[in-house]
This record gives structure tokens, sequence and C-alpha cells, in this order.
């Protein structure tokens, strides 16, 4: 029997001996293999400048990829059936902007909780600001989506539901509305320093609601109010500044110095199988216009002559046998652009105001000076006067002449200039047999089918909504 419990004795022994040791290896290993370079705690500045690039970067990747085809500013050639240019939405069309989207509105989460709690105003303004930037670029993209569950796993939330999207622009307002009132210009921004506006306070919150009228404006032909409150705001701009000068503009810089590199690894991609569309050079054309040779290259001609000449919309493979314009891959070589909100479209706003009448302001002052904004973006020349004089530059007096404008303004900007054509039906854009959907544009994205495997029972509700995951379906404010 001793000789039993002896053995117990020292295996007990034994035991506790191996899990204290086991639990000392533990905690030494945790310690030993803390990655210094990972972040524990955020500040509230802390990431700013990976949303600021990543969100912006992937909106120009899909305004290339998406925008720009739909709104017939680039073609892919000599590709001459299907695509994008066509009107064909696939499934995953939209699936890198849903993606980039989720994953940085969480990260703007952390940013609002950490902010709120330690009494950060002016940044918890910011993260109001690009919570409201991120999610009207993709509600504007599917329309209803997952957000007042979206972020929440945390808590439990692992399927969110889908919010309807007038309940999200609601909410997007009113975190704007807040925002703006949360700015105190007494108050240093003092977590380190943002590649926006290099932590002027003041110029987020110009930005803050120049965002706010961009979104008023997009719901104007289904919320009454929308207008009454724009005219408010811009005559109380003490109240609520508004970008009102081009060095105001909210545009991303990309030094090209790691990490703020092009989201293009190879430059010669963005031009390779990517030429102008007849319909986009040629308005440049007949305007003269500056930003041409930005844009895009010369076309090749039997004589040498510089001229710019694009491919038609929906072209077919017998549609013409000269050498085009490509899209010039010098705009995505660092340093480069990336606009995400720029005083142009803020004098276009006014300009449309003004032309409804909302505003008694003049309506060709503010079209005239939004043109000069867009070409100065781009161009580093100044826009004589006689640009004028060109026919289609002429102010008319027409809403469709301005949303032509504005259409160039918007170039690269995200998915706004399909947005716009979405709630005006401007510009003009060719119709072809060649195109796909009936030769109708398309009013949303398809939602991805990850949410089919991640989110089945809310995709589900979502898409029954609609009669299915269509491309034609009028989401909210296009109505």
């Amino acid at each position: 029997m001793k000789n039993i419990l002896n053995t117990r004795s020292k295996g007990l022994i034994l035991l506790v001996s191996i899990l204290l040791y086991c639990t000392s290896c533990v905690k030494n290993f945790e310690d030993i293999n803390k990655n210094p370079n990972l972040i524990n705690e955020i500040s509230p500045g802390t990431l700013i400048n990976e949303v600021l690039y990543n969100f912006s970067s992937n909106g120009l990747t899909n305004s290339y990829n998406i925008n720009c085809q739909l709104m017939q500013v680039k073609l892919s050639y000599p590709q001459y059936y299907g695509g994008i240019q066509r009107y064909e939405i696939l499934e995953d069309s939209g699936l890198s902007l849903w993606n980039s989207g989720y994953k940085w509105a969480k990260n703007i989460e952390e940013m609002l909780v950490v902010s709120e709690k330690e009494g950060a105003v002016n940044y918890q303004a910011i993260a109001l600001t690009l919570k409201a930037w991120i999610y009207a670029n993709l509600t504007d993209n599917f329309g209803d989506i997952p957000f007042s569950e979206a972020s929440k796993a945390e808590d439990g939330i692992l399927q969110a539901k889908y919010d309807a999207q007038e309940d999200i622009y609601k909410q997007l307002l009113a975190d704007l509305e807040k925002a703006n009132s949360l700015y105190d210009h007494k108050v240093a921004m003092a977590y380190g320093t943002d590649l926006l506006f290099g932590n002027n306070a003041k110029k987020w919150q110009k930005f803050t609601n120049s965002l706010y009228l961009r979104l008023l404006l997009r719901t104007s032909n289904v919320n009454p109010a929308a207008f009454e409150k724009m005219k408010s705001m811009l005559a109380d701009p003490a109240k609520y500044p508004i970008i009102d000068n081009q060095g105001e503009s909210a545009i991303f810089q990309v030094t090209g110095i790691a990490p703020n590199l092009s989201p293009w690894a190879r430059p010669l991609d963005f031009s390779n199988q990517h030429a102008v569309s007849s319909y986009f050079i040629d308005i440049l054309n007949n305007l003269n216009d500056p930003r041409r040779p930005i844009y895009v290259t010369p076309a090749k001609t039997t004589n040498g002559e510089v001229v710019y000449k694009g491919i038609p919309s929906a072209y077919d493979e017998s549609s013409f046998s000269y050498s085009p314009s490509y899209m010039n891959n010098l705009q995505v070589t660092a340093p480069m652009i990336i606009p995400i909100l720029t005083y142009a479209e803020v004098c276009f706003i006014k300009a449309e105001l003004a032309q409804r009448k909302v505003i008694t302001q003049d309506a060709e002052r503010f079209y005239k000076e939004g043109i000069q904004a867009a070409v100065s973006t781009w161009s580093p020349e100044p826009l004589s006067a006689s640009y004028f004089t060109a026919d289609l530059a002429k102010y008319d007096g027409s809403l469709e002449r301005i949303m032509l404008h504005k259409y160039l303004a918007l170039y690269f900007t995200d998915a706004q200039q399909w947005a716009e054509y979405r709630r005006t039906g401007f510009p003009t854009l060719p119709k072809t047999t060649s195109m796909l959907n009936n030769g109708n544009m398309p009013y949303r994205l398809m939602y991805p089918g990850i949410q089919k495997v991640y989110n089945p029972t809310n995709y589900q509700t979502a898409i029954d909504k609609m009669g299915g995951n269509k491309i034609d379906y009028k989401i909210w404010w296009a109505k």
C-alpha cells in the first residue's frame, strides 16, 4: 500500500510540476512572441490614413473597372462582345467594393468607439464622416445592404439584416449633422497626422458638410425636405462651412513612397486593352479641352497628326479600322491623385440649386467656376477665357448642360458619375442594339455570391423584395 501511495504521490507531484511548467511556458511564449509591429491598442487617429488610402484606392479601381465602362468613358478593347461597357453585370462584379467597404467600415467603428471613449470630438466627427462616405458608396451601388447590424460580430451578430436604403440614408444624414456639431477648432488633433488634410479640422468640417450636400442632393427626388435643408446650410456658412476653393478639395495624394503606392502595381495595365470611348473624347474634342492629353494618348494616324479618337460604344468587330486613343497610364503613376470630393463638385451642386431656383444666386457663375475647378484638378494650365466660346461650354440655362460638365468633373471620383446619371438621366449616353439588358442602364450592382453562403436568410429576404438579384431594380433615391 505504501508503495502505491508513494507512486501516486510522486505521480501527482510530477503532474502538478508539468502543469505549472506548461503554464509558465505558455505565458513566456505569449510574452516572447508578441509582434511589436501589431497594434494592440488604437488611438483615435490610428486608422484614418489606412482607411483613406485603401478605400479611396478601391474606389478608384472600381471607378475604372465599373463606372467608367457604364458611363462610356473608356471601353475594353479589342474585346467586342459582352463586358460592363455593354451593361453586362455579373454576380461578383461588385465583390471588390463590397469586401473593401465592410472591411474599412469595421475599422471606422473601432475609431468611433475609441474617439467617444477618449472624448476626442474632432476624431469622432471624422469617424462619422468616413462612415457616411463608405456606406453611401455601398448603398448607392447595391441598394439595401447590411448596415445597422453590420460589424457587430463581437456582439454576437454574425449574419446582419439588410436595411432599407431610405433608412440608411436617414442615419447617414443624421450622422453628418452630428459630426458638424462636434467639431471643436480650439482642440488640437494630436493623434498622428492624417494624409488628407494634415490635421486641419476646419478642412475636415468642410468635407463633412460638402458630403452632406452631396447626399442630400442624391435623395432630392424622393426627399422633399432635401432642398430646404441644402438652402439653409448654404445660407449659414458659419454653422455649415463647405469646401469653397480648390485648395480645400478632398483629394488623396499618392506619393509613391511605400506604403502609399499606386493602386496599379503595373501602370501599363491601366492602358493595355483599354481605349477611350468616342462619346467621352468627342465631348473633350468639341471643347478643345486641356485635359485630353492627361486622360488619353493620341490615336495613331498615317500622317503623324496628333488627334484624339475613341471607339464607338458597343462596337463590333467591323466597326472601325484605326488605332484609337488609349488611356494614359501616367494618371496612375505616382505621384498621382485620387479625387474624393472636389471643389468642382460643390460648384455644380450650387449651380443645380440655382438652376432649380432653390437658391437665388447666379447658376452660370457656379457653372463656370465648376468647370474651371474641374480642369485645374488635372491640368496645370489655366483655363483660357476662349474655352467658354465653344458651343458645348456655353451655359444654356438647362440642367442637362450643368450635368454634362459635372459628368466631366466627376472623372475618376469612385462611382459618382453613375450615381448622378441614375438620379437625373444626364448626360444623354449613346444607346445601341449591341448593348445587353435591353440597352437599359443598370440601376444597381448584384449582391456578391458570398452572401448566399455566409448570410443566406437575410440575403434571400433582400432579393425577394426586388423579385430577384436584379440589376434593373430601381434603388430608393432613383425612383
